[in-house]
């Protein structure tokens, strides 16, 4: 579907609307979109800090010929968070005020699906990530993410699934299958993805509610705070997950700050990205059982400038994360690439980037981050990326009129 014109934008868009709306033209009509290379050149938050290791930072720029064509699929979506392919090419998509639209390839947005619980919308909360198993077709359950109301102003995280009916309009046998302990009284920090492991178990991320007080306890295993867990996505913790002394039977790892971002990669390891403070956005592959140090060890500096606790980036019995990033990307979704339009990309992570309005392009070798790209640069805050079963790049930009805008090679 053709996008339309920014001048057919403003004749339906209310006046406050149309300022945001040519913002996102720029993004959402873009052809021959090529890559930024000069990212590397701004000074960190944090320049007295060192990385523990060569390449954990700043890789090189990488340098091609690249260019892209971004098309509109949908817009009009009240800040998209996450998406999901189904097995007729439909997108399920997630808006953060509550709602859940079915998006068909010729761009036409759903009612909004009927049979969601009640989520708390404040701030970052709301609806948050959708997924599907791999035996869709068959059952027809979906699973979503949500802040969930708690009484006197509190929430936390919470997994639920349904079964999406056949035309779509409703989810009918809605039950909770898992509840972030303990609730709090802050509107940020939710996480949270949901990824299917190839066991079927279903990981699912948290965030550290934001706040001094909440944010040590992602050092404590007896609580989902700062956590990765994994799920039995009928409900209870897996099968086989660490035996943590005093830790909830669902936590995997732990010492995380808000963890936006997670994808399996073509062997079916799980990585993640998480916000960090001012400066210190984190590339980790979360094994089982390990701590990766938050808020005792980070690359990032609180917002007032100081540090964070003690100021240090390494600590025995902590691990350090694969690659950081500072200043921040603020990572939104992330997807490794597995397709046949981009030659060359295979194995590639991408990333959405909400504070660097870019989508992140990362080249792993080793289990090392051998090469960054930034493309889409300053064009709109990009929430969640996906890849297409054609090979398209798919990302949801998060705005009050977002879109589902669907990225191939410029020809």
């Amino acid at each position: 579907m053709r996008p339309p014109s920014l001048k057919r934008i403003r004749h339906f868009l209310p006046v406050p609307c149309v300022r945001m709306a040519a913002a996102a033209a720029v993004l959402l009509g873009a052809t021959g979109v090529g890559h930024a290379l000069d990212f590397n050149a701004r000074p960190p938050n944090a320049p007295d800090q060192r990385p523990a290791f060569k390449g954990q930072t700043r890789a090189p720029a990488i340098d091609e010929s690249v260019r892209l064509h971004a098309q509109v699929v949908a817009r009009g979506l009240v800040h998209p968070w996450g998406m999901e392919q189904l097995p007729d090419g439909r997108w399920l998509v997630t808006e953060r005020p509550g709602r859940l639209r079915l998006v068909s390839a010729d761009g036409a947005v759903s009612d909004p699906v009927a049979g969601l619980p009640p989520v708390d919308a404040r701030g970052q909360g709301g609806l948050l990530d959708v997924a599907v198993g791999r035996d869709f077709a068959r059952t027809r359950q979906v699973w979503w993410s949500y802040a969930e109301p708690r009484g006197e102003g509190r929430n936390a995280t919470a997994v639920a699934t349904g079964i999406l009916s056949e035309d779509g309009r409703q989810l009918t046998q809605v039950r909770v299958v898992f509840q972030q302990q303990p609730a709090w009284s802050s509107t940020a920090h939710f996480g949270s993805r949901l990824v299917f492991g190839r066991d079927g178990m279903l990981f699912v991320t948290t965030g550290d509610r934001s706040l001094p007080q909440p944010r040590v306890l992602a050092q404590d295993v007896g609580t989902h705070l700062g956590k990765v867990l994994r799920i039995d996505p009928q409900g209870g913790a897996a099968q086989g997950n660490p035996s943590l002394q005093g830790g909830r039977p669902e936590v995997w790892s732990y010492g995380h700050r808000n963890l936006q971002s997670a994808a399996l990669d073509a062997d079916g390891n799980l990585w993640t990205a998480e916000h960090g403070p001012r400066g210190g956005d984190e590339l980790n592959r979360p094994q089982a059982g390990l701590n990766y140090g938050w808020p005792v060890i980070t690359y990032g500096l609180d917002y007032s400038g100081r540090p964070i606790g003690e100021g240090v980036t390494a600590r025995e019995g902590m691990e350090q994360p694969v690659y950081y990033w500072d200043p921040v990307i603020a990572p939104g979704g992330m997807a490794f690439y597995q397709g046949g339009l981009f030659a060359g990309w295979q194995g590639d992570l991408l990333i959405g980037g909400l504070a660097s309005q870019a989508l992140v392009r990362l080249k792993l070798a080793g289990g090392r981050v051998v090469g960054e790209a930034r493309y889409l640069q300053g064009q709109g805050r990009i929430r969640d990326v996906a890849v297409a079963r054609d090979g398209a790049i798919m990302v949801l930009t998060d705005a009050p009129d977002g879109a589902l805008v669907r990225v191939t090679p410029a020809r």
